[in-house]
């Protein structure tokens, strides 16, 4: 296959906006752990099991976020690096860094979609002391037509 210095530059919107979402969801994260803190300082103790079952998916959602972030840079990064081999007309190692950097920027995505079933877990907990919520929508209905 033959990259031109063009190839990897395709890249850099795809990486940019991805980063983008990435900062936007730490942000996001980072305002919940805040609230969180505080509703952890005014607790009551039948509180304290769903907040710790908070706090340890936040912090697995955390590190999903550092980890998408780095394999972003890194990919960015390698994405550049290629286009320098390809400019010296280093054409294998422009290759190698190409492709390392597709395959950085596919770990970053697969991160980002475990991060994302794992925010959905974060709501099913912060629901999960509502009255009714072990029942299925089709219980709910039940209970409601009566």
């Amino acid at each position: 296959m033959d990259i031109t210095i063009n190839t990897p530059a395709l890249l850099f919107p795809a990486i940019s906006l991805i980063m983008l979402a990435y900062t936007n969801r730490f942000l996001a994260l980072a305002n919940v752990i805040r609230n969180l803190h505080d509703r952890y300082k005014g607790r009551e103790p039948k509180e304290a099991a769903l907040l710790h079952a908070q706090i340890k998916n936040l912090k697995f959602r955390l590190r999903l976020i550092k980890n998408m972030q780095i394999f972003g840079v890194l990919s960015f990064t390698l994405a550049i690096v290629s286009m320098y081999f390809i400019y010296r007309e280093q054409m294998d190692i422009a290759e190698f860094t190409f492709a390392s950097a597709l395959i950085l920027f596919c770990f970053s995505l697969f991160l980002s979609l475990l991060e994302l079933v794992n925010s959905t877990r974060s709501l099913d907990i912060e629901l999960s002391d509502m009255a009714g919520m072990e029942d299925s929508i089709l219980d709910y209905l039940k209970k409601m037509i009566k």
